[in-house]
């Protein structure tokens, strides 16, 4: 079993007040408070079109200035749809992008030939890469893109830690 961490009434571990994670604060005397956990509820967020890709729209899940409030590298991350008959004309990025199809049937322009995929299937495509995803469905088909810095030379990746925290579950 994994060792747990004691956590403050905010629900802080010590390992994060030592790293020194902070938010902006919403305190009255300016002063920042404890990382925080905060949540954008789906229903509150705007489909808006990208104009330059026909019956495509997202929804910024995270955007740069988030990733460096949590601390990590990242451009943008997006819940898209794309309507019937929709597609994310061919392009290429100088980030890297994850694409992770969450609903219905897409065509993927990939390695220069086009493909079918489902939901559940996953893109990695790697920055200066030409891709391209249409809609191959009745219906709008929605994905999730992750767009992230690509550099030479970074440090390896590795899985990540969990630590348990003794704190009680919500009854039902």
């Amino acid at each position: 079993m994994q060792k747990r961490e004691p956590v403050n009434q905010a629900g802080v571990s010590e390992q994060a007040s030592r790293a020194g994670n902070r938010v902006d604060s919403d305190g009255e005397d300016g002063r920042q408070s404890a990382a925080m956990t905060t949540v954008k509820v789906g229903e509150h967020l705007k489909w808006a079109p990208i104009p330059a890709h026909p019956g495509l729209y997202h929804r910024e899940i995270a955007d740069a200035a988030e990733a460096d409030r949590l601390g990590v590298r990242a451009s943008s991350v997006l819940w898209e749809r794309i309507d019937v008959g929709g597609a994310v004309l061919p392009h290429y990025h100088s980030v890297a992008e994850i694409i992770h199809i969450t609903k219905g049937q897409v065509r993927l322009l990939c390695n220069g030939a086009w493909r079918t995929y489902r939901a559940g299937d996953t893109f990695h495509v790697p920055a200066g890469v030409v891709h391209s995803v249409r809609n191959d469905d009745i219906a709008p088909t929605e994905q999730i893109s992750i767009f992230l810095p690509s550099e030479p030379n970074v440090p390896k990746n590795a899985f990540f830690d969990t630590i348990l925290v003794d704190v009680p579950l919500e009854e039902r």
